[in-house]
Order: structure tokens, then sequence, then C-alpha cells
């Protein structure tokens, strides 16, 4: 998608996002939706927490 614009509010460094500003760890879109992961309760954030907006690049 060469019309994304990054979005310096939000950073991203998960490169198979279709949303994912390559070479530049941003994010293309306004905003994110942050999701539950489950009932981890661990404490950690990568148990608990994802973002709810991710598209595979592959993804249509």
């Amino acid at each position: 998608m060469s019309h994304q614009t990054p979005n310096s509010s939000i950073r991203c460094r998960v490169e198979s996002c279709q949303f994912h500003m390559e070479d530049k760890d941003f994010c293309s879109l306004n905003a994110i939706q942050v999701e539950p992961c489950g009932c981890a309760c661990t404490g950690k954030a990568a148990d608990e927490s994802c973002c709810g907006s991710y598209r595979s690049k592959g993804h249509k």
C-alpha cells in the first residue's frame, strides 16, 4: 500500500501487518483497537493484550 502515511503516535514493529510502515516502525492507521488475550493474568503485556487492528499482509 504505497498511499500509507505513518502515524507517529502509533509505534509498531510487527512487520507482518499490512498497516506496518516498512523501515519506519510506525502504523499507518489513525487509531488501533487493543484487545485482551484470553485469561492469561500473568502481568506480562505480551500475554494479556494484542492489537485487534492487526491484519496480515496477505489478508484482503
